[in-house]
This record gives C-alpha cells, sequence and structure tokens, in this order.
C-alpha cells in the first residue's frame, strides 16, 4: 500500500513527520495530490503545538494546498483539474496539507488561476487571500486611493506584505506599521510610501477620537494596535480586521462609530463563501503584481517545517514561505 509522508499531531503537542496510508485518509470526494503548501501563523501555532489549532487527533498540519486533482466522485472535478485550497478547517477538524496527498470535499476547492503557478498560487495563500479579502472590503465601502492615506498594520507578515503590494498597485498612498525597521526597504520595493513604528499604535490605547488620519487600514494586529487605528480613522472610513497577532482584546469605546461614522469590518478567510472565494482568486491573479509576488517568497523545503515554524512565531519570517510538498517531501 502507498504510504504518503506527513506532518501529524497525535496529542496535544508537536507535529512529527510520519507515513500515512491512502487508508488514512479522510472521508471526501475528491482526492488531491498536492505539490505545494505554504507557511501561515496558524501553521506555526500547530506544527509547534503552542496553539490549541487541532480540535481532533490524529492531524495532519497545514492549512493550504495546491495541486492535482487524483480522483474525484464529484461531477465538478475530474482528474488532472488544477486546484487550490485554502482554509475549511484543514488542521483544525479536517486533516490538511502538510502531506502529498489528501482527501477534501469538492466544495471546498478553486480552480487555480491561469495567470498563477501552483507555487505562486500558495506564495499567496490564506495569507494573500485574507489580505485580498481586505482590499475588497475597503472597495466596497468606497475607500478610493483620491480619499488620503490607507494604512497596513504588522506590513512585514505575510498578510501585511500582499496587502502593501495590492494597494499600492491599485494606486492607494500606503503606510506600512512595522516593528522592524530593516523591513523598509523590502517594504518600500512593494510599494509603501512612509512608514509608523508599531510602537506607535501597539502602546498604550489613546483617546478615543485622535486626529484622523486613515482613509482605510488593513490590521492584523489587534488590540491596542486596531483601537488606535479606529480612533484615527477618518469620516466614514474603513478598517478590516483580520489578525490577532497583537491579542484579541478590543479595549475601545463605541464614539469613531457614532461620532465619525467609522466602519469596523471582520475579515475570515476559513469559512469564506465560494463564491466570495473565486472572485477573490480571480482578483489575485489579475491586481497582484507577480514579480512583486516574486521578491516576497521564498520556497524552502518539506523537511524544515518544524524550524520554520519556530521561525515565523519568532517574527523571522519575512513576506510568503512557499513549502515544496512534491519536491523534497521525500527527502526528509
Amino acid at each position: 500500500m502507498d504510504q504518503f509522508p506527513a506532518y501529524v499531531i497525535t496529542e496535544p503537542g508537536p507535529a512529527a513527520l510520519t507515513s500515512v496510508t491512502e487508508a488514512d485518509l479522510p472521508d471526501g470526494d475528491v482526492t488531491v495530490d498536492i505539490a505545494y503548501s505554504s507557511l501561515n501563523f496558524k501553521d506555526g501555532l500547530s506544527v509547534t503545538g503552542k496553539g490549541k489549532i487541532a480540535r481532533r487527533f490524529p492531524m495532519t498540519a497545514g492549512i493550504d494546498l495546491a495541486g492535482t486533482v487524483a480522483a474525484s466522485d464529484s461531477p465538478d472535478w475530474k482528474p488532472g483539474d488544477e486546484v487550490v485550497l485554502t482554509g475549511w478547517g484543514l488542521s483544525e477538524t479536517h486533516p490538511g496539507a502538510y502531506t502529498t496527498r489528501q482527501r477534501v470535499r469538492s466544495e471546498w476547492l478553486v480552480r487555480r488561476p491561469e495567470s498563477l503557478s501552483p507555487a505562486r498560487s500558495m506564495a499567496i495563500g490564506t495569507a494573500g487571500l485574507t489580505a485580498m479579502l481586505c482590499v475588497l472590503e475597503l472597495e466596497a465601502h468606497r475607500v478610493r486611493p483620491a480619499d488620503g492615506e490607507v494604512l497596513v498594520t504588522g506590513a512585514a507578515g505575510g498578510v501585511g506584505s500582499v496587502a502593501v503590494a495590492i494597494l499600492a498597485g491599485l494606486g492607494y498612498d500606503v503606510v506600512a506599521s512595522t516593528g522592524r525597521p530593516e523591513t523598509h526597504e523590502y517594504l518600500t520595493s512593494l510599494g509603501a510610501k512612509s512608514f509608523l513604528d508599531r510602537t506607535v499604535l501597539g502602546g498604550e490605547v489613546g483617546r478615543p477620537l485622535q486626529p484622523e488620519r486613515w482613509a482605510g487600514v488593513v490590521d492584523t494586529v489587534g488590540s491596542s494596535t486596531l483601537v488606535n487605528a479606529i480612533a484615527q480613522t477618518k469620516y466614514r472610513g474603513t478598517v478590516a480586521a483580520c489578525g490577532l497577532a497583537g491579542g484579541n482584546d478590543l479595549p475601545a469605546t463605541v464614539l469613531p462609530f457614532i461620532l465619525r461614522g467609522v466602519r469596523l469590518i471582520g475579515v475570515d478567510s476559513v469559512m469564506c463563501p465560494t463564491e466570495v472565494r473565486i472572485e477573490a482568486w480571480r482578483r489575485l491573479g489579475s491586481d497582484l503584481p507577480l514579480d512583486v509576488l516574486d521578491t516576497i517568497t521564498t520556497v524552502r523545503g518539506f523537511p524544515e517545517i518544524p524550524q520554520l515554524a519556530e521561525d515565523i512565531l519568532a517574527g523571522r519570517v519575512r513576506g510568503r514561505v512557499v513549502i515544496d510538498v512534491a519536491g523534497t517531501a521525500s527527502s526528509g
């Protein structure tokens, strides 16, 4: 019986590299041969065991995949179709992408845009999808480039990097908030116009209404950073919140919402409806400059996943990390 290498969590704690068989694959109507995956903050929590990500055991880690349909009982997919899958509980309630073959539900799959190679689609992954969902929310609430500066917090991370690149490419004046001055040149190459040290927003919570500056905000940090960003958002500006790297608390007041009409929009990429995902992937295929995407991407091997998981939690990862699953899985 064929065996597939996989990073599996068998109990609360770190994932271990082991082998699974076809019989070990979960229920689902489509089987996918995985070529590439990616590294996200949630993957770091899952692989290291430092976050309670897996809801049952055993659980294969990895929340993103790009690959080819190997077998299908669904009329929507046939062998040979090129697909991507992000979220939908992979590595939480359904075995994930850190393996060379996985069985999934057909409704979770999205056809890979022709303009994106499998590796590039994973350079985008959950982080890039989340960034585009945030941009779509800013557009839906009529935040236009002419309205003024747009703030991206956690700008050097995976979501932040892609958000900076997309927004800059669309003509927005992007201010990047980061605590790493050494990333300024990198963020400038993505299109950031200016910088804000993260301590300015991420320290003490300031007054409920602060001087108006931001037409829109993409926040990946949460906590006091999000609160201060809201307090500085212009009248009828929009804040898209998608992360909690700085904490999941929100020590805010309602004043920015009822006196300035500020809109706080929550962005979720895990259970996002398929039709919204399809549109987001279409826009990513057309609006994200591929040369810029390549500059923020590093391709690493399957055996490196445990160390990469530690690195992303420690803030040592810049941009996007693609995991070459099919090319290097057997070398570990």
